[in-house]
């Protein structure tokens, strides 16, 4: 059976495989790559042919001081107008300089078709000569854009205010400001046959391990996909295990939280289009820590970690605790919390563990719904809806008042985690767990804790142990681990990313 099972999967996977190089090659020879001729006509006419004469798709037309037609094409909206008409247009027909191409900052020649029609889409304007089979390709990109503004998933109370955006040379400049290394390295790729996504791989040569950024780079390349819109596609193609609920990369907004993880020797990636950039390898203790624990006193960021784990363990156990002490261990209780128990589940015809899932699923129902709402609404209707859903479940009997604290306190619990995706994750591991100690009580709750941690020890990142520096255990590893260390004790990086010059901090030479 496995082996009918294992054929079925090659099988399947082999016609997935065949049929989105097929759709990548129908899509790659729409656009042929013939020469461009010395005719500027007809090369318009290519272009427009290639591009379906869109309405969108612009032609101007002028002669240069030579007397030469000449003629710009561009798509409306995605240039600069002004850059056009002041710069490359007045450069070309200035009668007191010599024409050898216009003057922008960013100019490249080609005699490729496909190389113009990937310009044109990406915001260029094309300048092409009579008589020349060379075409210009200016960037001009001028579309509107969001600007840098404070990030919306991961604020902090003490550190940089400014987070990614959607454009990909602002988020990497974002990052070359506060890395001022001459090693910094950026890598350009593009991906998604259609979409045609401008990718940067970023990593600091001498730090981070060669094999490490080769493997990223060889995961990226062999995505075969029509289309890339977010770096969480890039995420989920390149990850080790598909099928954990734990993430292995880590996707932030901040700039800053980008380059403390440059310097610690992972590799990071940019995409166009979303302010979520990601980090590799990952390992499981990233997900509770924030940039704001190395920006104060250590002491401090020692017990906002602590805060942290404390409300991921109340989020993931407490519905599930409760379950299992009131339906099947409730002589582990104090008798007058059993007595305050029963009082108010007297008149609840479920069981707790029906009451804990009604509650939950009522508690997400909400969560979401305020979260698609719009802004000045969302927050009103959460608040508001839970109050008055807990107030009338708890009226009418079907749940206690105990419960509707518990929901309570796990929900806020979960919202402690600095990181999004973590988050998910312990939410939707809280359902089956709840499910195992409705049946096997506090037995249920040890067994999925063991089959979880057996599951997390399993996990890599790249080749990196997701449990380190516990599993294996490197004690040098611990400094930054439950607790943070003062940056006086924390002089190497972390062994476990394989960084090439593991000294952080030297010491001062004596003289």
């Amino acid at each position: 059976m496995s082996q009918f099972w294992k054929a079925w999967q090659k099988r399947k996977e082999a016609l997935q495989s065949s049929t989105l190089q097929q759709h990548a090659a129908k899509s790659m020879e729409s656009v042929t790559d013939t020469q461009l001729t010395d005719n500027v006509h007809e090369n318009v006419s290519l272009i427009q042919y290639q591009l379906g004469k869109c309405d969108d798709l612009v032609v101007r037309r002028f002669r240069n001081k030579e007397e030469q037609e000449c003629v710009i094409v561009f798509l409306d909206g995605m240039v600069d107008r002004n850059v056009i008409s002041d710069f490359i247009i007045q450069y070309t027909t200035s009668p007191d300089k010599t024409y050898d191409g216009p003057a922008t900052n960013e100019l490249e020649s080609t005699d490729r078709l496909k190389q113009v029609i990937r310009n044109i889409l990406s915001g260029s304007a094309v300048l092409m000569v009579e008589g020349k089979k060379q075409a210009f390709l200016n960037n001009t990109r001028g579309w509107d854009r969001r600007s840098v503004e404070e990030p919306q998933t991961e604020s902090v109370v003490r550190g940089p205010r400014d987070g990614f955006c959607e454009t990909l040379c602002v988020n990497s400049a974002l990052i070359r400001f506060r890395l001022k290394d001459p090693n910094l390295r950026v890598r350009h790729m593009v991906v998604g046959q259609r979409t045609q996504t401008d990718i940067y791989v970023m990593y600091i040569e001498g730090l981070a391990h060669p094999p490490l950024v080769q493997e990223i780079l060889s995961r990226i390349e062999k995505i075969n996909v029509d289309s890339i819109l977010e770096s969480g596609y890039i995420e989920q193609m390149i990850q080790d295990r598909r099928w954990s609920p734990f993430p292995q990369i880590q996707n932030t907004e901040r700039p800053d939280k980008v380059v403390a993880n440059l310097l610690e020797g992972k590799v990071a990636i940019l995409v166009d289009g979303t302010p979520f950039g990601l980090i590799a390898p990952a390992v499981f203790s990233q997900f509770y820590q924030s940039p704001e624990d190395y920006y104060e006193r250590f002491y401090i960021a020692a017990l906002i970690r602590f805060i942290r784990l404390i409300s991921i363990l109340i989020a993931l156990m407490l519905p599930s605790l409760y379950i299992a002490f009131s339906s099947f261990h409730p002589e582990m209780i104090p008798s007058r919390l059993v007595i305050a128990m029963a009082a108010g589940r007297s008149t609840v015809p479920f069981p707790s563990l029906v009451e804990a899932l009604f509650m939950e699923l009522a508690i997400e129902i909400l969560r979401e719904a305020s979260v698609r709402l719009p802004g000045p609404i969302g927050p009103t209707i959460g608040i508001v809806g839970a109050l008055v859903v807990g107030e009338a479940a708890v009226s009418a009997g079907l749940v206690s008042p105990v419960m509707v604290i518990i929901v309570a306190v796990t929900t806020i619990g979960s919202f402690a985690s600095p990181s999004y995706s973590a988050a998910i994750a312990i939410r939707m591991l809280r359902f089956p767990v709840m499910l195992m100690a409705g049946m096997f009580g506090l037995y249920g709750i040890m067994l999925f804790l063991i089959v979880m941690m057996v599951h997390l020890s399993s996990l890599k990142s790249f080749g990196v142990p997701y449990m380190s520096p516990i599993s294996p255990l490197n004690l040098l590893g611990m400094r930054d681990l439950l607790v943070r260390f003062p940056h006086h004790l924390m002089k190497t990086r972390p062994s476990m990313f394989h960084v090439q010059d593991k000294v952080r901090m030297r010491e001062e030479e004596k003289s």
